[in-house]
């Protein structure tokens, strides 16, 4: 009997420690995200659900098209962004080593969330904005321009039909994963009354089902 106790008191340490690792790796870098998403005019749980779909947090990961970084940022879009800003050392920067500076995890979020906010631009008058965005920031904002397209008579797509034009399999599904992931944020945060996590602040989350945050580590 005793070491059936034993042995289950160790299961559940390592049951324990094993859930309390997986919830500082996808909230370590929570203050990053509000910073920037703060910056960029984007709601905070819309970047963390992209960067859950793309890396699963994992800034050294490396895209099958050239993607680096947590929110799979492109060196192109790195590019434009630096010649955007007017600084040559960026510029020089992007163009020699796009890698060191992509997988700098607030660098990249830094740019993945100025590209995104484009797309915020171009549809934030739009029903179910989001889906338009996330689909944008997948497969490019032509072929999301494409897919948005008013049905005979003008009449604007809702969010369903727009997802139902997308033809491109694993943009469909990119677009649907991060849409269920980012509204049961909302619905967790509704039912708790948990708030973003300020940028600037040390301001944390309280425990929820899904969320435990904890101070992000900016490297």
């Amino acid at each position: 009997m005793k070491r059936l106790i034993v042995v289950s008191l160790g299961i559940l340490t390592t049951v324990f420690a094993a859930y309390s690792l997986n919830r500082y790796w996808i909230h370590r870098y929570d203050g990053l995200i509000a910073r920037q998403a703060n910056i960029y005019r984007l709601d905070p749980d819309l970047v963390w659900s992209i960067i859950y779909e793309e890396t699963y947090f994992s800034p050294w990961k490396i895209g099958k098209d050239g993607e680096i970084g947590l929110m799979q940022v492109t060196p192109g879009v790195g590019r434009d962004w630096a010649a955007e800003t007017g600084m040559r050392e960026l510029e020089r920067q992007m163009a020699s080593e796009p890698s060191s500076l992509l997988r700098d995890p607030e660098r990249n979020v830094q740019i993945g969330c100025w590209y995104l906010e484009k797309f915020y631009e171009q549809y934030r008058d739009t029903s179910n904005a989001e889906a338009r965005m996330i689909a944008a920031y997948n497969a490019g904002p032509s072929r999301a321009a494409e897919w948005n397209r008013p049905a005979e008579g003008g009449k604007a797509l809702s969010g369903e039909e727009f997802i139902q034009r997308i033809n491109i399999p694993s943009t469909r599904t990119y677009v649907i994963s991060i849409l269920e992931r980012y509204r049961k944020l909302k619905g967790i945060r509704s039912q708790t009354g948990a708030t973003v996590i300020s940028p600037d602040t040390n301001d944390r989350l309280p425990p929820g089902p899904l969320l435990v945050a904890v101070q992000p580590v900016d490297e």
